[in-house]
């Protein structure tokens, strides 16, 4: 995370700017006359001076005056016009940035935002999508506009100071070069310092983020002093990282501004004695001070600018990291079709695979034939492989060796979306999100109207609790669905495999959450939903599948047994053990 920094990263952003030519364009425009009209107020200061006060002359002074009127007001329209550009230029390149970052991190497998340790976490994504996309607004919507118009007027005064008193220029320009040094000096350490900074800053959003997801766990178990303490370990650092930051960028700001303007005044010395020796008229040399002052202005401003451009760039490798990452896992460039109708055979066929970051495997040389329509109930000791299973079905990860396919169809010349779209998953733990109930229950078939969800509904058991919700369907849930039981949850996220229709279910204890009443109609509805589907079932209470078509018992990442609940009971020692820890003497 804290490699060398790219120094053409900003110039990949440039690429999203390009829809917007038209108003680059008018931005510059408008820039170049903003900058050329200050620039000819010099002239007229000197005009004012020699022409309107030396020589006595009202009418000269009167149109000099009113020169600088119709200037200036050129320059109030040029200003406010390139200020609302680039401003709306900014804001639209951290829009887009924000989807298209957003866009590719969905395509991006589970495995990698479960690499914490290579700061993937989600809250530390989630820091990259806000925090440093509005660096970069702040950089294109303010910045490179300053800095563009300082180096324009820079390079205006330059000239017209040479035209105005070449001689005198020279001490001005010595300047120049002696404040670029530390300018490139400075400007390295204050970019490596702000991606630092930015790191400590997206890991003090990612621990709060874990915090208060899990604020019940925390108080629960009056955590609360040690995680204040931690959190503030993280806030002084980022604190520490950010002054480091800041300190190099005043020393870059200030070694600047006191070379450029010692030049200044020594060029007004030398200026005065021209003056006073009759060589330069007072006019010439104010508007020599004044083209010099804008010169150093904009030298300052550059310098100051420095800082604000090297920030981005730490913040662009940041945002740019994630779009270069590639998906391990993607749909092949020409899929194969999946045949319609969808029986539902799935194999798997010596199928290895270890989670990253891990050294056991979690299947290891694992065969499976599932018939088309069959319901079959996968048990065993908890790390058995039981949810890998699943993960893999659904192509959140491949194996490592092996493959697995889906009416003959290996699932990696399958289009991921088609794959995924024939298979419904209620997971151990379902995950609701912010919205109504309507809107999670949309996630299952988006073009569903009401009379179809409360159909789902009403089959998962879910129906009078919604129906009992101040708003109904329109009810909102709150972040995760934290208003809600596990048992509601659970009954929603089943609904939500109803509306599907998928030709091949998956359910990791789907029905652990509920009451035993609840937990019978359920049963009911997913009884009647697994007729003529293939169905895999995860379950630890073995009252649930005993009537499944086969049960799988797994152990250490193999399938150890097989057979039918009382085929297993006489050829399976764990599943004896299994059944007698639950059903006590009942069974044996």
């Amino acid at each position: 995370m804290n490699q060398r920094p790219n120094p053409r990263v900003l110039l990949r952003l440039l690429g999203l700017l390009r829809p917007y030519r038209m108003r680059l364009a008018l931005a510059g425009l408008a820039l170049l006359m903003a900058s050329g009209s200050v620039l000819l107020l010099g002239n007229g200061l000197r005009l004012i001076i020699d022409r309107g006060f030396l020589d006595a002359d009202a009418q000269a002074l009167a149109q000099t005056l009113a020169f600088m009127l119709v200037v200036v007001a050129v320059l109030a329209f040029a200003s406010a016009l390139r200020y609302y550009q680039v401003t709306w230029i900014g804001e639209r390149l951290a829009a887009d940035l924000r989807q298209r970052v957003f866009d590719h991190l969905l395509t991006l497998e589970p495995s990698f935002f479960e690499s914490a340790s290579d700061g993937r976490a989600a809250g530390e994504i989630a820091s990259r999508l806000t925090a440093d996309t509005s660096v970069l607004q702040s950089l294109f919507g303010s910045s490179v506009s300053l800095a563009l118009r300082n180096l324009v007027m820079l390079v205006g005064a330059v000239v017209l100071m040479l035209v105005t008193q070449p001689w005198l220029s020279a001490m001005v320009l010595i300047g120049i070069p002696a404040t670029l040094l530390p300018i490139v000096w400075y400007g390295r350490r204050v970019r490596r310092l702000s991606r630092t900074s930015q790191d400590r800053v997206a890991e003090l959003g990612r621990y709060a983020e874990e915090a208060l997801s899990g604020i019940k766990t925390l108080q629960a178990f009056t955590h609360e002093a040690v995680d204040k303490s931690h959190y503030g370990q993280r806030v002084e650092q980022a604190f520490g990282s950010a002054v480091e930051r800041t300190q190099q960028r005043a020393w870059l700001t200030g070694v600047a501004m006191l070379v450029v303007f010692t030049a200044v005044g020594l060029m007004l010395w030398q200026g005065g004695q021209a003056v006073l020796n009759g060589t330069m008229s007072a006019g010439e040399l104010s508007a020599f001070i004044f083209y010099a002052v804008l010169a150093a202005g904009a030298i300052a401003t550059l310098a100051e600018v420095a800082g604000d451009v090297q920030r981005a760039a730490g913040a662009a490798e940041r945002l740019l990291e994630l779009i270069d990452t590639q998906p391990a896992i993607q749909s092949p460039v020409n899929p194969q079709a999946l045949p319609n109708p969808l029986r539902g055979e799935i194999t798997l066929e010596n199928v290895t695979f270890t989670y990253p970051g891990r050294e056991t495997p979690a299947l290891n040389g694992f065969d499976l034939h599932i018939k088309p329509g069959e319901r079959v109930a996968v048990v065993g000791p908890s790390g058995a492989g039981k949810s890998t299973l699943l993960a893999l079905l659904l192509r959140f990860y491949d194996p490592s060796q092996g493959r697995i396919t889906l009416d003959d169809r290996d699932v990696r010349t399958l289009d991921l979306a088609a794959l995924r779209n024939a298979m419904g998953l209620v997971a151990q733990e379902p995950v609701l999100f912010s919205g109504s109930v309507a809107e999670n229950l949309r996630y299952g078939d988006a073009e569903a109207d009401i009379e179809r969800l409360r159909t789902a509904a009403q089959d998962a058991s879910a129906l009078d609790f919604i129906d009992a919700l101040p708003q109904g369907f329109d009810t909102p849930l709150g972040p995760g669905g934290v208003q809600l039981s596990g048992g509601q949850r659970q009954r929603l996220a089943i609904a939500r495999a109803l509306l599907k229709n998928p030709a091949v279910l998956l359910l990791d204890e789907a029905t652990s959450a509920l009451d035993a009443e609840s937990e019978r109609l359920v049963q009911q509805a997913l009884d009647r939903l697994m007729v003529g589907r293939t169905s895999i079932v995860i379950a630890h209470r073995l009252a649930t599948v005993i009537a499944a078509d086969r049960l799988l018992v797994l152990d250490g990442g193999k399938l150890v047994a097989a057979g039918t609940h009382a085929e297993l009971l006489t050829t399976s020692a764990l599943y004896r053990h299994l059944a007698a820890l639950q059903f006590g003497g009942e069974t044996l």
